[in-house]
């Protein structure tokens, strides 16, 4: 009998696991969570009873297609159902387009602090991830045209960005898209994209309704406040929706999720109670913490991303420390290569309050 095992594909060993925001904190307090970019207005009261429901034929299959999800899509943004591509959380999606369009000898091109799944969804199907630098943790898209070669399949944008809160204006992503050759896939993660408040931004609509060669990838998990459901959706050129509708798996959205996406996105009145929190409290907890002489990267999601000193006494481990003790949990994001900062998710006012309270309660010591 033979004592070798089986061997995984190449670049699978090459990937570092996903770690998700933590949750829990020591000592038995009740923790504040702010570690995963979640709402702290939950999930609509519409989307709970609607997820309750169907609890009573859960022996059922769900409607492989979610049709009537897509059209609740549809009707929402004026899209084509046709075109929209339902998922198990925009993650499955983007390994879903990664796995249709690029493998080994491939490239992928992803900025330095771009969401972690892009290298997984990468490495996963054999292809080689370029990492290309940022412009004041920023997108920079002459960086990300100069490192285009013939090799290069697909280009991940989060646009904002996760964990910066950066993001580039329209006219910036339209001069991505005319830069990049034909066949290469211009994907734009649009995950926090109902948060942002600027003239100048475009989540991708049109750039998708006008190519044959971009995809808009959406999430529940944020504004709607149904992470635990695992809910994404993509809207594509017909092309592509016909690829990924061929490799997705044949019941990949469960039917309370589509229960309840239904009833989210059309709660508009939810929805905009969201947006105007996130509008009072992403600049109170910005200027909160410029006040104590921290830096913070100018979001537009609902989070922040905090710099700290180097060196152990005021950095961000000894900050994540402090804030654990206080039952404050932020997003440590070494992985994304920024080892001196930590990304704060909005919370609600007396959780906002609470941690302005602990940051200069630990910007004290620090300095002391």
């Amino acid at each position: 009998m033979s004592t070798s095992a089986p061997v995984p594909k190449p670049g699978i060993m090459d990937i570092n696991a996903y770690v998700p925001g933590e949750s829990v904190v020591p000592g038995g307090l009740k923790p504040i969570k702010l570690s995963s970019n979640e709402t702290p207005l939950g999930p609509s009261p519409k989307a709970i009873e609607a997820y309750g429901a169907v609890g009573a034929s859960l022996e059922r299959y769900p409607d492989g297609a979610a049709t009537e999800l897509r059209k609740a899509i549809g009707r929402t943004y004026g899209l084509n159902p046709d075109r929209i591509i339902c998922g198990c959380g925009s993650d499955e999606l983007l390994n879903l387009l990664a796995h249709a369009y690029v493998g080994a000898g491939d490239e992928a091109i992803f900025t330095e602090h771009g969401f972690l799944v892009y290298r997984i969804v990468t490495l996963g199907n054999g292809a080689m991830p370029v990492v290309v630098p940022e412009k004041n943790h920023t997108a920079d898209v002459d960086a990300i045209l100069a490192r285009v070669t013939s090799r290069t399949k697909i280009v991940f944008l989060a646009n904002p960005n996760n964990p910066t809160g950066t993001y580039i204006p329209f006219d910036e992503v339209r001069r991505l898209r005319q830069g990049l050759p034909g066949n290469v896939l211009l994907v734009i993660d649009a995950a926090y994209c109902e948060y942002v408040r600027r003239n100048d931004y475009e989540a991708g609509i049109e750039l998708v309704a006008t190519t044959e060669n971009t995809v808009m990838t959406r999430t529940f998990s944020k504004i709607h406040g149904l992470a635990a459901l695992r809910l994404g959706w993509a809207y594509c050129p017909q092309a592509v929706a016909d690829v990924l509708n061929r490799i997705r798996g044949p019941f990949n959205v469960t039917a309370p999720a589509i229960a309840a996406g239904i009833a989210a996105i059309e709660d508009k009145g939810h929805v905009e109670r969201s947006i105007s929190h996130n509008d009072e409290w992403l600049p109170w907890m910005t200027t909160a913490a410029e006040k104590l002489g921290l830096k913070v990267t100018p979001s537009v999601g609902n989070f922040i991303l905090i710099h700290f000193a180097e060196g152990r006494e005021g950095g961000a481990v000894a900050a994540d420390e402090f804030l654990k003790s206080k039952g404050i949990i932020m997003r440590r994001v070494a992985g994304y290569g920024l080892p001196n900062a930590l990304r704060m998710t909005i919370g609600t006012a007396e959780e906002n309050r609470a941690t302005a309270a602990a940051l200069a309660e630990f910007t004290r010591k620090a300095r002391a």
